[in-house]
């Protein structure tokens, strides 16, 4: 819907003797002209294509205007330009820019069939939703929803991104197992009130190599966090070792995944693992020793001082077995902080204060890369009524995280941004202005004079040119 102030001319506080105006009339503008970098990435890498392969679509071929592959690079881009919303698609949907990423040949829309869609080049919100709502036993029979994903083919996909990206591992492969809050704030399917984060939300849990997304599994706040893991790592680890048989793998996450059934399977499958341990009163007394060691260093220093001890250790009842437990007793100033990791790695192998300061705590990086998705790629966007749909939104904004994450790896690689979080990342390379300028042939961009990153731009291009060879 258009406002009143597309065409009208606006005034603002003047500058000396000259009047201030605007108008939303400027003609083919773009501020996304960096979006052309996500596209090289998509040429070399083939990531929304792969993804957009997870669907079936059913719909009368002879009728369709936007193909899968079009409607999921609509979605995908928008999101890594920073559009989480399908209303936004509206005016989206006329920008020269958008469509020429999306693969559109005629990206100013003259080519549409209808004439009141010419100018249009791309789909609105009420085609694009059809790849959120349409239910899992939709046929050819359905009057408009007949676009069906893959469940089981997308989470193969985030996988064989990660092994596509690489000739051989880099050993080891460390899996992260996070689980974090959705907030919600309607009535949607499997929303429940989570006592620990105090509201309304869903569950979903992540696994991370590195800075590889391998899982975004939508779950509900009923179930304990480590619910599905094991079914997730076992998919994983077996996935991984079709390519690299014999990988050396492990599995890393908090003290909500220190479960009897996921060390056990670890440990009959060659697959080591380091989680936290959750603290109780025999653990606390199995370092006590330590905490008076670390507590007399406090009080003779003034500084925070920590000791470590290692010791094996078995539950009264849901272990199987005894387990290696390294122990950090530390004093802060006002409190004792022990903390506890359980893992299959030997000592000879894992020094104790190696291993939790070295090795454990680096896990926290991953949720780094949770706040990138959450927070600049709007995977806490689960608004839809049906779990299965916000399951989609969740997996669109996973697809359009590892769009951005391959930029930099690639990218980025070398310069001074190559850690740079995705929202950063959008800011400084994707967010640039330009005019648009279609002709028989060319499409060109004439990006602004000002832009303080140009010199980073023709860097990126450059590695993503030169590293990574186009798809045949």
């Amino acid at each position: 819907m258009h406002t009143d102030c597309t065409a009208r001319q606006i005034e603002f506080q003047g500058l000396g003797a000259r009047r201030i105006e605007a108008a939303f009339d400027g003609g083919e503008v773009t501020s996304d002209a960096g979006g052309v970098l996500l596209r090289e990435v998509e040429a070399r890498r083939g990531i929304i294509s792969g993804f957009a392969s997870c669907f079936k679509d059913l719909r009368r071929q002879d009728l369709v205007e936007h193909s899968v592959y079009d409607m999921v690079a609509q979605r995908v881009y928008g999101l890594a330009l920073g559009y989480e919303d399908l209303n936004d698609h509206e005016t989206l949907r006329r920008d020269p820019l958008l469509a020429t990423l999306v693969g559109k040949a005629e990206p100013d829309g003259r080519d549409r069939r209808r004439e009141r869609d010419r100018g249009k080049a791309l789909a609105g919100k009420s085609t694009l939703n059809r790849l959120e709502l349409t239910p899992a036993d939709a046929d050819e029979r359905s009057r408009y929803h007949k676009i069906v994903y893959d469940a089981a083919a997308m989470e193969r996909f985030f996988v064989d991104v990660f092994l596509s990206g690489y000739d051989r591992p880099t050993e080891p492969i460390i899996l992260d197992l996070d689980a974090t809050d959705d907030p919600v704030h309607g009535d949607q399917e499997g929303r429940f009130f989570h006592g620990y984060y105090g509201h309304y939300c869903f569950l979903p849990l992540y696994i991370f190599a590195g800075e590889h997304l391998l899982c975004a599994k939508l779950r509900p706040a009923n179930i304990d966090a480590a619910a599905g893991s094991l079914e997730e790592v076992q998919r994983i680890v077996t996935q991984i070792r079709e390519r690299w048989p014999g990988v050396r793998i492990i599995v890393r996450g908090d003290s909500g995944f220190a479960r009897d059934y996921l060390m056990t399977w670890c440990e009959e499958n060659d697959v080591d693992y380091v989680l936290g341990l959750a603290k109780n009163s025999i653990l606390i007394a199995k370092v006590a020793e330590q905490m008076q060691h670390a507590k007399s260093r406090y009080a003779a220093t003034g500084k925070a001082h920590r000791s470590f001890r290692n010791f094996t250790y078995r539950t009264r009842n849901t272990w199987s077995r005894h387990r290696r437990v390294v122990g950090k007793a530390e004093c802060l100033p006002g409190k004792e902080n022990p903390r506890f990791v359980v893992t299959s790695l030997p000592l000879a192998e894992a020094p104790t204060r190696w291993l939790y300061e070295k090795l454990y705590c680096a896990r926290g990086d991953m949720e780094n890369r949770i706040k990138e998705q959450q927070q600049d790629l709007f995977a806490d966007r689960t608004s839809a009524h049906t779990l299965r749909a916000n399951q989609l939104r969740l997996w669109l904004s996973s697809v359009a995280y590892t769009l951005v994450a391959e930029l930099r790896r690639l990218g980025l690689q070398g310069t001074e941004m190559e850690r740079a979080q995705c929202g950063t990342i959008r800011t400084r390379l994707l967010k640039i202005g330009a005019l648009v300028r279609i002709s028989v042939r060319r499409v060109r961009l004439a990006m602004s004079s000002g832009c303080p990153f140009q010199t980073l731009f023709w860097t990126v291009l450059q590695n993503l040119q030169y590293r990574c060879p186009m798809l045949t």
